[in-house]
């Protein structure tokens, strides 16, 4: 048995001046869940029907950041037909 002690590894919380911090590139289903303030289930179901752009990877579900984001920029909200009423209640 050896009597030399290895060194620790050193972690760094706070990168070197100069280097790229490069985070994930994909999101998970869970995140653009909480990211669209929708359930789970119903992000699962627009993954599923194509409408959110995700790439099964094996078991799981991924959705690549740059392509979500174009998609988020690109949806755009139907105007209400203007119909007399104001939250289902009839003036």
């Amino acid at each position: 048995m050896s009597t030399t002690a290895r060194p620790s590894p050193v972690v760094r919380l706070v990168p070197r001046t100069g280097s790229t911090v490069v985070g994930p590139v994909t999101y998970t289903v869970q995140e653009v869940a909480k990211l669209l303030g929708i359930s789970l289930g119903s992000t699962y179901a627009l993954v599923r029907a194509g409408t959110i752009p995700a790439t099964r990877l094996g078991g799981r579900w991924l959705i690549p950041r740059a392509r979500f984001h174009a998609w988020l920029d690109g949806v755009t909200e139907e105007p209400a037909a203007a119909t007399g009423t104001e939250h289902g209640r009839r003036r």
